[in-house]
């Protein structure tokens, strides 16, 4: 087995606004993905922006993703037909089509191919640039193992890496978001991973967008602490180990006055609905001013999660000034290292009650977590982060010879 090579980390751009514009000029690059807007996620976020990036900084780019009821016409994403996963119906699902891939791609000619899903959509995208010999590269975005290991799928997960090993090892980069994941794929057998990490925008996320009314409207008073959750209502999130805790704070809270409010959709909601304690805020699903107001105005934020590979809504909470509690798993731990939050056993209701009452009580080590965490997240831009992949990008395009074509 060839050793894996491991890519050094993005570091900070120093790439001027001038320079910016011109950056992946000459770059076309074609992103095939199962999960797009208006779908939400971290991924589809994350995604979008690449698209965006890459436009802004004067290269070309295109999306090719599923078919989605709710989508609008947009001329740089392409859908092909695809169905609801019978699993999981907020998610669609595509067969692997190399001929209409092929055909996709002649019409755009990339210079690059970015897969950011290994199945349907991202097995299209493989097998259409090797046919046409264009660089290909992935990133990976879901944990298997956290996955296997929660839905008790230990008997899948050696095939299961054994295919994203062949997936991902034939492109010439495999980018991931952590340190901690990039450590995980390469004790897999994956060559060439390299960071590409995630970014803030603090335009949109901010404590200056704390709303004493927003508040009021959730009936929370200012000697209220106001616990916030915000993502996917999905049991995959930690949402059951975060439902007994908040009865365990109910039940220990004594005088003190402790609120949660739940933000996001998901197929768990209605079971959500059932179980937490009375007096629970749910929001639905919230963008634009109205989350960065949440993010702002509530005063801890609670990521149960063990199955991201990136907690995105973690650096929205440090960025919006919030102390966070997350369940120990090698990403988060990575993110919030050094006293930038609270880790606590993943899968522990009780040690996440205990968790959120101490803090609750002590508003001066919240604000001492809350200034790390605030000033990690200034660090974090997301212009710098691009400029990062796209100067890689260049440099894979620029030192590939043509892939021969095979299967």
């Amino acid at each position: 087995m060839t050793a894996p090579t491991a890519r050094p980390p993005v570091t900070p751009s120093r790439v001027d606004a001038e320079s910016r514009r011109t950056l992946a000029a000459g770059l076309r690059v074609a992103i095939f993905s199962e999960t797009w807007l208006p779908q939400v996620n971290g991924v589809t976020r994350t995604l979008d922006r690449l698209l965006n990036a890459v436009i802004a900084r004067g290269g070309e780019a295109r999306a090719f993703t599923t078919t989605d009821p709710a989508a609008k016409p947009d001329p740089r994403v392409v859908r092909y037909r695809s169905r609801p996963f019978w699993a999981y119906p907020e998610l669609r699902i595509a067969r692997p089509d190399r001929a209409w891939a092929t055909r996709q791609l002649e019409g755009f000619a990339p210079t690059l191919v970015h897969a950011a899903t290994p199945f349907g959509l991202g097995l299209s995208g493989r097998a259409a640039a090797r046919d046409l010999g264009v660089p290909f590269v992935t990133s990976y975005h879901t944990s298997l193992s956290a996955y296997a290991k929660f839905y008790h799928l230990g008997a899948l997960a050696a095939p299961g890496w054994a295919y994203l090993r062949w997936f991902h090892n034939s492109g010439l980069r495999t980018y991931v978001p952590t340190r901690a994941i990039q450590r995980e794929l390469d004790a897999h057998g994956f060559t060439n991973t390299a960071i590409w990490s995630r970014g803030i925008d603090a335009e949109r996320f901010s404590p200056r967008f704390r709303s004493a009314a927003l508040r009021r409207e959730l009936g929370v008073d200012d000697d209220t602490v106001l616990v916030a959750y915000i993502g996917r209502i999905a049991i995959e999130k930690g949402i059951d180990t975060l439902v007994e805790s908040m009865h365990a704070v109910r039940a220990r809270a004594g005088g003190r006055r402790v609120a949660f409010v739940l933000a996001g959709d998901g197929p768990y909601l209605a079971k959500c609905r059932e179980d937490v304690p009375d007096g629970t805020i749910f929001t639905g699903m919230i963008t634009g001013d109205r989350l960065s107001s949440l993010y702002a105005s509530a005063d801890l934020f609670v990521f149960p999660s063990v199955t991201d590979t990136f907690g995105n809504v973690l650096l929205e909470a440090m960025a919006s000034g919030l102390p966070v509690l997350g369940a120990d798993a090698p990403p988060t731990r990575e993110l919030l290292g050094d006293d930038r939050g609270v880790i606590f056993p993943a899968g522990d209701p009780d040690a996440l009650a205990q968790a959120i009452l101490a803090l609750a009580a002590d508003p001066a080590r919240r604000a001492q977590q809350a200034g790390l965490g605030l000033a990690y997240a200034a660090g974090r831009s997301w212009d710098a982060i691009f400029d990062e992949l796209i100067m890689d990008y260049r440099q894979v395009v620029q030192s590939s010879p043509a892939l021969a074509v095979s299967a």
